[in-house]
């Protein structure tokens, strides 16, 4: 059963949850919920049934499924061409969901272990012309397409299922997180050519960038605000507990530094450190799959969890080459982005209706390229 009035998004973070419930019928009233830090399952758990039971009693209504916004290190971007003949004949919207369709299934078969969350075509090329929506009423002798496959292991979706399912709620539809703010926020730097929005989360920092407002390329690094507490940690010689604290409040808590003896200098340099290497790997990522003009700057937009040790005040101490901006992320703005992409905004990617009924047809619904 469907939630009557109410769209449920809800991002669950590795340290955070955040919620949006939107009114079906008028999505100006909404309402919103934010869990306080966990650091384990069982907090997590805790947390959700705090924030189902606020977003309950303000919608007057029993929450039955959710939208899930997920990110996790092993978040797998796949990018693949796909090409086909036609001889001059007129290009028909069966040819694109074939070749979709034959993208999906390569897919599948080589990773057995993960499911698509999302499809992206990142460029159509007819006859060598590249167009990046897809052209109507048009004859071609070939046709290829650039296609990003966003995949999330079938072990963690399972893993997500079986925790809500313990209270009695399905998951309707799953995001990857940083994916979807992306696409979100990108609008509000159209002015921007390049632009790279880098999302430091606890164990990994997404990498999501963007050439005159179309999507070049999304990756994920096993890396995130989590190595900075481990070094901390490591080189103060705290527990991960304390070395957290350190990380967050280095700049806003005096006694705490000076009960511990802890030189204020020296945990700057182990953060900024550990940061401006981040940033490197993301340099290099970006150099290596953005088909960026190299004689052109691109501007890294900062956010997630992880950047919040840095403010404006601190981003002048990292040494680094390319122009940053930190970005101040909002509950509202979070779990809008997934409601805006589910509800098919977002012209590059494929919205998938799965089948429920074999006479559908022999591949899923693939539509909002083709209206």
């Amino acid at each position: 059963m469907n939630n009557k009035n109410f769209e449920i998004y809800l991002d669950f973070g590795s340290s955070k949850i955040r919620a949006g419930a939107f009114n079906k019928n008028n999505t100006a009233k909404s309402f919103y919920s934010e869990s306080n830090y966990f650091t384990d399952y069982l907090n997590s758990v805790s947390e959700i049934e705090k924030i189902i039971s606020n977003l309950e009693k303000n919608t007057n209504e029993y929450l039955n499924d959710v939208n899930l916004m997920v990110d996790s290190p092993e978040i797998l971007s796949v990018s693949i061409s796909l090409s086909k003949n036609f001889d001059g004949l007129k290009l028909k919207k069966e040819d694109i969901q074939f070749l979709i369709q034959d993208g999906k299934q390569q897919i599948l078969r080589n990773y057995s272990d993960l499911n698509i969350i999302h499809i992206i075509i990142k460029n159509y090329k007819v006859d060598n012309v590249d167009y990046k929506l897809l052209p109507t009423d048009i004859t071609c002798n070939s046709l290829s397409i650039d296609i990003i496959f966003i995949c999330l292991p079938k072990k963690m979706i399972e893993d997500l299922k079986s925790i809500f399912f313990k209270l009695d709620i399905s998951i309707n539809q799953f995001f990857c997180s940083s994916y979807a703010k992306s696409t979100n926020y990108k609008d509000n730097f159209s002015s921007i050519s390049n632009i790279s929005f880098i999302d430091m989360g606890f164990n990994k920092t997404s990498i999501t960038c963007y050439n005159n407002n179309e999507i070049s390329f999304f990756h994920v690094l096993p890396i995130g605000g989590n190595h900075i507490t481990k070094d901390i940690s490591k080189v103060l010689n705290v527990d991960l507990i304390d070395a957290e604290k350190i990380k967050l409040y280095f700049d806003k808590n005096e006694n705490f530094l000076n009960e511990k003896k802890l030189s204020l200098d020296l945990i700057q340099k182990i953060i900024f450190a550990r940061i401006e290497e981040i940033l490197e790997l993301c340099t290099k990522s970006i150099k290596l799959n953005g088909n960026f003009d190299q004689s052109h700057k691109y501007k890294m937009i900062l956010m997630g969890e992880g950047s919040k040790i840095l403010d404006n005040k601190f981003k002048e101490k990292i040494i680094f080459s390319e122009e940053i901006d930190l970005l101040d992320e909002t509950v509202e703005g979070i779990c809008e982005s997934a409601l805006k992409l589910g509800e098919g905004l977002n012209k590059q990617e494929v919205v998938v209706v799965p089948k429920k009924q074999i006479k559908e047809g022999f591949f899923e619904k693939l539509f909002h390229l083709f209206k």
